[in-house]
C-alpha cells in the first residue's frame, strides 16, 4: 500500500535542446566565425542530451577502466579494459569529429565549432574527453614532422572509432596520447629523467618512466626523453611492427574525479619511439600538443559550469518552497542570475580563445598569452561555482543520482592538468618578459572595450598598472586582473546590457560579496535568467 504520492520533485534533465537553452553558446558560434556550423552543432547538442547518451555516461563512471597486465598464461599484454558505454562515448564523439574537424576541414570557424561540440558532448560525459582532446593536440605538434604526419595523419583524422588493441596499420584510426610528467619532477619536465638512446634513422629506445601518462589505450603517445643533446619530444607507438612496443602499465591511477577515464604510470624497458622536431628542444615541440590541450582545460570547464548552472536552473523553475516557485524568490534569483554571469563570461572567453586558433599565424601573439590566462581564471571558478549550483538543489544535489557530484568531482581538474595555477602564473611572466608582442596583443583586444562603461576603463587602467613591473609574489593577482578586464570586455562588446552591467559592477567594481549571490542591488536578475534559461 502506499505511503505517499511523491510530489515538488524536478522532472530527469533529458531530451532538451542544449544549444537552443544556451544563447550566449549560439551567439558566440555565429560571432567568432563559425556559424556554418551551427547545424552540426545543433545535431550533436540534441544527440548528447538524449536519455540514451546520458545513460552512457552514468555507466561509464559507475565502471572504470580496469588494468589487464597479463593474459591467464602469464603472457605481458598491458591492456586495459573499459566498459562498453565508454566505446559508445569515443564512438559518438569521434563520428561527430571533435577528435579531428580541424584537422580534417581547415577553414574559417573549424576550431570555434569544434569548442561548442566540445562543450556540449562534455556535459554528457566529462572523462572521455580526455583521449579526444589529446589526439585533437596531438596533430600540430606532428606537423614538425612530415614524414610521421603522412604516417598518422590520416589515422588521426578519420572519423571511425577503432578500440582494438593492433598495430596502427591495421586498425581505421588512431587514438594519442600524452606522457611528460615524472616522479621527481611533476611540472619541471626538465628534471626528467628517461633516457633516449639514438638507433639510427630518427629511432630512439627509450628506458624510464612516467608518472602520468594520459589516456593508455592510445595508439601512440607524445612523450619527452633526454636525448643526448638534451631534452626532446618523441612519439612513442604501443607496437612495432608486429610486435608489441616496450610500454608497461604499472597501474591506474585511483582519481577524485574523472573515473570513466584510465590515467596511468608506466615504464619504459628499452621502448622505440621516433623523434619529433629539433633534438635538444622537446619543450618547445610538446608545447604544440599542450597548448592545445589547455585550450580544452577552459573548454572543459566552461562546460562545467554552464552543466552545473543547467541543473540548478531546471531544479529551481520546478521546485517549490514556502509557497512559491525557488526561482521566484529573489535570494534565489540573485543566486542564480550571479552563476549565470560567471557562465557566460567563460563562455565568451573560451569561444574567443578558439577563434585565436582559427587565426593560426595571425592572432599566434594573441593566442600565446590569452591560453594562460583564460586556462588560469575559467578552470579556477569552475570549482566554486559548480559548489554553489549543487546547493542550490539542497540535498537532493548532493545524492550521486542528481548528477552534480560528478561534474562536482570533476571540476578541480582542469586547474591542475596542462599546468597548475602557479605554473600558468609563471608562464604568463616568462611571456610578458621574452614575448612583448603577446602582451600588447592582450591588450589591443582589452582595448577594443574601453568606452562602453566607466568600470572597465577603471580596470583596464588599474590591470595595465600591473603590467609595468610585474612581481612572481603578485602573479595570481596579475593574471586575474587580466581574465577580468578581457571577459568584461568581450561583454561590453556582445553580451545585452543586463549582463554587461552585472558584471562591471560585481567583478571588475567589486561591488560584490565573497559567496555567489551577493548582488548589489539594482540588478536585473531577471533578465539575466531569461537569457541564461529561454525555455
Amino acid at each position: 500500500m502506499p505511503t505517499h504520492e511523491v510530489l515538488n520533485q524536478p522532472p530527469p534533465l533529458q531530451n532538451y535542446d542544449p544549444l537552443a537553452l544556451d544563447t550566449a553558446l549560439g551567439e558566440g558560434v555565429r560571432r567568432e566565425g563559425a556559424g556554418w556550423a551551427e547545424g552540426e552543432v545543433h545535431e550533436l547538442g540534441l544527440r548528447a542530451a538524449s536519455p540514451e547518451m546520458l545513460d552512457q555516461g552514468r555507466l561509464a563512471n559507475e565502471n572504470p577502466p580496469k588494468l589487464k597486465t597479463h593474459d591467464r598464461f602469464g603472457h605481458r599484454i598491458d591492456e586495459v579494459e573499459f566498459h562498453p558505454a565508454w566505446h559508445e562515448l569515443m564512438r559518438f564523439s569521434m563520428s561527430h569529429g571533435v577528435h579531428a574537424g580541424p584537422w580534417r576541414e581547415p577553414r574559417e570557424g573549424a576550431h570555434v565549432a569544434r569548442a561548442a561540440k566540445m562543450m556540449l558532448v562534455s556535459q554528457t560525459e566529462y572523462g572521455h574527453g580526455c583521449p579526444i582532446s589529446m589526439t585533437y593536440s596531438a596533430f600540430p605538434a606532428l606537423q614538425k614532422e612530415p614524414k610521421l604526419l603522412e604516417e598518422w595523419g590520416p589515422r588521426i583524422k578519420s572519423l571511425e572509432y577503432d578500440a582494438r588493441f593492433l598495430p596502427a596499420a591495421k586498425k581505421t584510426s588512431a587514438l594519442i596520447g600524452m606522457g611528460m610528467t615524472e616522479k621527481q619532477g611533476g611540472s619541471d619536465v626538465r628534471a626528467n629523467t628517461t633516457k633516449a638512446e639514438p638507433q639510427g634513422q630518427g629511432t630512439h629506445a627509450l628506458t624510464g618512466h612516467k608518472w602520468f601518462c594520459s589516456a593508455p589505450m592510445s595508439d601512440a603517445f607524445l612523450v619527452l626523453a633526454q636525448a643526448p643533446k638534451g631534452l626532446s619530444c618523441f612519439l612513442l607507438p604501443r607496437w612495432t611492427g608486429q610486435e608489441r612496443n616496450a610500454v608497461r602499465i604499472l597501474r591506474l591511477k585511483d582519481k577524485l574525479g574523472n573515473r570513466s577515464n584510465a590515467s596511468s604510470e608506466i615504464e619504459l624497458d628499452g621502448a622505440q619511439a621516433r623523434i619529433i622536431g629539433e633534438e635538444g628542444r622537446g619543450v618547445q615541440t610538446i608545447l604544440e600538443m599542450v597548448n592545445h590541450t589547455r585550450l580544452d582545460c577552459v573548454i572543459g570547464s566552461a562546460a562545467m559550469m554552464r552543466h552545473a548552472l543547467l541543473h540548478s536552473l531546471h531544479h529551481t523553475r520546478h521546485r517549490k518552497a514556502f509557497g512559491k516557485l525557488l526561482r521566484e524568490q529573489p535570494l534565489m534569483q540573485a543566486v542564480l542570475a550571479d552563476l549565470a554571469l560567471e557562465s557566460e563570461a567563460a563562455t565568451a572567453l573560451m569561444l574567443r580563445l578558439a577563434r585565436a586558433y582559427d587565426r593560426r599565424d595571425a592572432e599566434a601573439p594573441f593566442r600565446r598569452m590569452a591560453t594562460a590566462v583564460a586556462k588560469f581564471w575559467v578552470c579556477k571558478r569552475a570549482a566554486p561555482m559548480v559548489a554553489e549550483a549543487l546547493e542550490c538543489l539542497g540535498g537532493n544535489g548532493y545524492v550521486e543520482e542528481s548528477g552534480l557530484p560528478r561534474i562536482y568531482r570533476e571540476a578541480p581538474l582542469n586547474s591542475i592538468w596542462e599546468g597548475s595555477g602557479n605554473v600558468i602564473c609563471l608562464d604568463v611572466l616568462r611571456a610578458l618578459n621574452k614575448e612583448p608582442e603577446a602582451r600588447d596583443a592582450l591588450l589591443e583586444e582589452i582595448h577594443l572595450g574601453r568606452g562602453a562603461d566607466r568600470r572597465l576603463d577603471a580596470a583596464i587602467d588599474a590591470a595595465e598598472a600591473r603590467l609595468v613591473k610585474p612581481q612572481e609574489a603578485q602573479a595570481r593577482s596579475l593574471v586575474e586582473s587580466l581574465a577580468l578586464v578581457l571577459q568584461g570586455s568581450l561583454l561590453a562588446r556582445f553580451a545585452p546590457p543586463c549582463v554587461s552591467d552585472a558584471f562591471c559592477a560585481t567583478r571588475l567594481a567589486r561591488d560584490h560579496g565573497f559567496t555567489f549571490g551577493t548582488l548589489p542591488s539594482g540588478l536585473d536578475a531577471a533578465a539575466i535568467l531569461a537569457r541564461a534559461f529561454p525555455a
